[in-house]
């Protein structure tokens, strides 16, 4: 009986030994699924920011907030207005401004246009022409002098690309250069 008693004892031990063992798996459980459950999340949110930031960059580059026009197009025609040598002279601030304005003015025109673009030689059409001096000139001259600082520069060219665009039809003016700019 002794030997019976050494068996219950020892195969109590070793249930018990089972039991422990099976308990720890338990208990290491919770924790790698806290583990793993993280390591889910941060991959999510990783992915998320990385999709979002390409979003951003995408719009970013095609003019997202410049009324959903696309910033990709075809090469356009560079025409510089007015004086070839010395662009445009012009006095702003209304008639006391006492102002004058040389500027180089440099438009990049939509080769498509046939009405504003002359195909063959790569030069506005004449009536153009004279509209988007026009248009340009009365803009530069309705102007006030404090809307010319650096820091407006680019909602000016904005303004003078929506007025050409208004006349000339929409996407007829891809964008506006400025390459000199002298207010005295």
């Amino acid at each position: 009986m002794a030997d019976k008693d050494k068996e219950k004892d020892a195969a109590a031990e070793a249930a018990e030994e089972g039991a422990e063992a099976a308990a720890e798996p338990k208990k290491r459980s919770p924790i790698i699924l806290i583990v793993v459950l993280a390591v889910v999340g941060l991959l999510l949110a990783a992915g998320i920011s990385i999709f979002v930031t390409t979003q951003i960059m995408a719009n970013a580059n095609q003019g997202g907030g410049d009324g959903g026009e696309s910033r990709h197009h075809d090469n356009g025609i560079f025409l510089k207005l007015g004086d070839p040598k010395e662009g445009i002279l012009v006095n702003v601030g209304g008639p006391r401004g006492g102002k004058f304005l040389k500027a180089g003015i440099v438009l990049e025109m939509n080769p498509g246009r046939s009405s504003v673009i002359n195909e063959e030689t790569h030069t506005f059409q004449p009536d153009a022409e004279i509209k988007v001096m026009d248009i340009t000139m009365q803009f530069l001259r309705s102007t006030k002098v404090e809307d010319f600082d650096a820091e407006k520069q680019d909602e000016l060219k904005k303004q003078l690309k929506d007025a050409l665009n208004s006349e000339l039809g929409s996407g007829s003016v891809y964008d506006i250069y400025i390459t000199s700019f002298l207010l005295q």
